[in-house]
C-alpha cells in the first residue's frame, strides 16, 4: 500500500500551450498543426483544434503523460493545408482559466 504525501499533488497548475506546424509551411501544401500543452494539473481538460473558429475534422489525441512533477502534457495535431486566409488556433478549456483560452498558430513562427 501507499503512504499518504508519498507521492505530493501538486496545487493546481495552469497548462502551457505551443501552436506549430510540423513541417516549414509553403502555401497549398498538406502540414501537421500541433498543439503542445503541458504542465497543467489536474489532468481533466479540454484541447480543441480549430479552423476559422469551427472545430478541425480528423484531430488525433496522444496519449496524456505526466512529468516528474506529476503535471501532465499532451499533443493534439490534425493534417492541413495552410492558405493565407485561414486562421487556425488551438482552445484550452482547464480548470485553472477562468474562461477557455485560445491560442493562435502563427504560420511565420
Amino acid at each position: 500500500f501507499l503512504t499518504p504525501n508519498l507521492y505530493p499533488h501538486p496545487t493546481r497548475s495552469a497548462p502551457k500551450v505551443q501552436v506549430y506546424s510540423r513541417h516549414p509551411v509553403t502555401a497549398g501544401s498538406e502540414n501537421v498543426l500541433n498543439c503542445y500543452v503541458e504542465g497543467f494539473h489536474p489532468p481533466k481538460i479540454d484541447i480543441t483544434l480549430l479552423k476559422n473558429g469551427e472545430p478541425m475534422k480528423n484531430v488525433k489525441y496522444s496519449d496524456m503523460s505526466f512529468n516528474d512533477d506529476w503535471t501532465f502534457h499532451r499533443l493534439v495535431y490534425a493534417t492541413f493545408t495552410p492558405t493565407k486566409s485561414d486562421v487556425y488556433t488551438c482552445r484550452v478549456d482547464h480548470e485553472a482559466f477562468t474562461e477557455p483560452q485560445s491560442f493562435r498558430w502563427d504560420p511565420d513562427y
